[in-house]
């Protein structure tokens, strides 16, 4: 499937739509108050070693100190066949650490970093502290995996020593390509520790924490800053749109993005898809919809699942959802047809760039599986929590707040002397007051022996209150 991508920049965020077969297949958006941090290199300060857990919390200048596994440690890891290791015997408090991003902070959790350092250029990915030559999975003809190993080691000098990761746009490159990205990402290397170095000291102006290295820009990223120079084959693939109407208009982008933050997704036969996002995972739950189809129950219940397969996997990419993922496809009674669905479904998922783990059918007949996460999802990226439910995803009823101010008034009238007690609160609540449970307010006057008032404040919510003792 060939695919467009359309870049919208501003000075306050880059918007990357990538498109396929005629659709949004994948939406990236960057904010330059907030850019993400994955692939930073930061010499930072350890400011807690954890032994019962074998981590350590890593000041590298951000809100949150952190997060850095022994298994995350390179030096360990050289020396992982033999005994393990703890990690107070590696690490201790205050010492200077070189370490990369490699998960931005997500939720309530800190940064993920490693020490073992890796550099993406357009062709490779340079590893400094590891020799070894990889080259990507996405190249499967063993014989020329092979070809491009061996290029790459006489194309190094001699006295290289760190390695390299072979991407899967190098299949096709020349050796002067592969020799400017190895010069390239040498040279940064080798600016890096030069301020490393010099600022592992305590005490002085560029004292850790220190960003050392920042990674390119989204829209540096997807067009290769530098294409005049280290890409000129694919210079000509690069378009500037110089129209009038807005470019993510006129390809029909921003419905698209209000789609990828709705809950319901539309089948084109008449099923919708149910997406719920927690901290712990993500839901989906595949429904008929108004689909009956034109044959019996069971032919209805596959082509749905079948479609919903399609839609699952691009939607896990449109909205950037990772971590733990468990879909709920319709109940099939057919072992083949479930076979046919589940096979589908990972043939979709073949496109991702994102690792995607896709474990079966459990016994409840659920779909498990796994999305490398890296970044925040989309709706992360562009909503925030509810300030009403705040996340819930529901408000108390007026009911409920009603009740609520009762108990409260009540506990107030025992432990304060006041001559009368009024109620702010919105309108929904003060009209149930005034009508149904005006009973329950004269009730309880009656029974404090005190005056109770009411007054609308219209920029309350329907979960606020607040009684002020007269």
């Amino acid at each position: 499937m060939s695919e467009d991508i359309l870049i919208n920049v501003t000075p306050q965020e880059t918007r990357v739509a990538i498109t396929g077969a005629g659709v949004v297949q994948e939406l990236l958006i960057e904010r330059a108050a907030s850019r993400g941090l994955v692939g930073d290199i930061y010499m930072g300060r350890v400011a807690r070693v954890l032994p019962g857990m074998q981590s350590a919390f890593v000041d590298i200048g951000l809100e949150r100190a952190a997060f850095l596994h022994v298994a995350d440690i390179w030096e360990h890891r050289k020396g992982s066949e033999g005994p393990a290791v703890s990690i107070d015997r590696i690490l201790s408090e205050g010492q200077a650490l070189l370490v990369q991003v490699i998960k931005d902070p997500i939720g309530t959790k800190g940064a993920r970093l490693s020490t073992q350092v890796s550099i993406a250029g357009r062709l490779l990915v340079y590893l400094p502290h590891d020799p070894h030559i990889g080259i990507s999975q996405r190249i499967e003809d063993e014989s020329g995996r092979q070809q491009l190993r061996d290029r790459l080691k006489e194309l190094l000098p001699g006295e290289e020593k760190g390695g390299f990761i072979v991407r899967t746009l190098a299949e096709a490159s020349s050796d002067e390509e592969l020799r400017a990205d190895i010069d390239y990402l040498s040279h940064l290397w080798g600016v890096i520790r030069e301020r490393s170095v010099g600022n592992t000291a305590g005490g002085e102006a560029g004292a850790p924490p220190l960003r050392l290295y920042q990674d390119l820009s989204l829209a540096q990223r997807v067009l290769a800053a530098f294409a005049q120079t280290y890409m000129p084959k694919v210079r000509g693939k690069l378009e500037h749109y110089t129209g009038e109407r807005p470019l993510f208009d006129l390809h029909n982008v921003e419905p698209e993005i209000e789609k990828a933050l709705s809950r319901r997704v539309d089948l084109k036969s008449g099923g919708t898809l149910i997406i719920d996002q927690t901290e712990a995972l993500t839901t989906v739950d595949v429904n008929t919809g108004g689909f009956v189809g034109s044959r019996n129950f069971d032919d209805t219940v596959f082509k749905t699942n079948l479609e919903a397969a399609q839609s699952i996997a691009r939607q896990l990419r449109l909205r950037n959802l990772g971590g733990i993922i468990i879909v709920d496809f319709i109940d099939m009674e057919s072992a083949e047809h479930r076979a046919a669905v589940l096979e589908e479904l990972k043939r979709a998922l073949s496109r991702d760039r994102m690792r995607v783990t896709v474990n079966g059918f459990t016994a409840l007949g659920l779909v498990e599986m796994t999305r490398k996460r890296t970044r925040e999802s989309l709706a992360h990226v562009l909503c925030e929590p509810c300030p009403t439910c705040e996340g819930r995803g529901a408000v108390k009823t007026a009911h409920t707040v009603c009740y609520e101010i009762l108990r409260e008034i009540l506990r107030e009238s025992r432990a304060f002397r006041a001559k009368e007690f009024r109620v702010l609160a919105s309108q929904p609540v003060i009209d149930l007051f005034l009508e149904e449970e005006s009973p329950s307010v004269a009730m309880l006057s009656d029974f404090i022996g005190k005056p109770v008032s009411l007054q609308v404040e219209s920029s309350y919510t329907q979960e606020q209150f607040d009684i002020v003792l007269m």
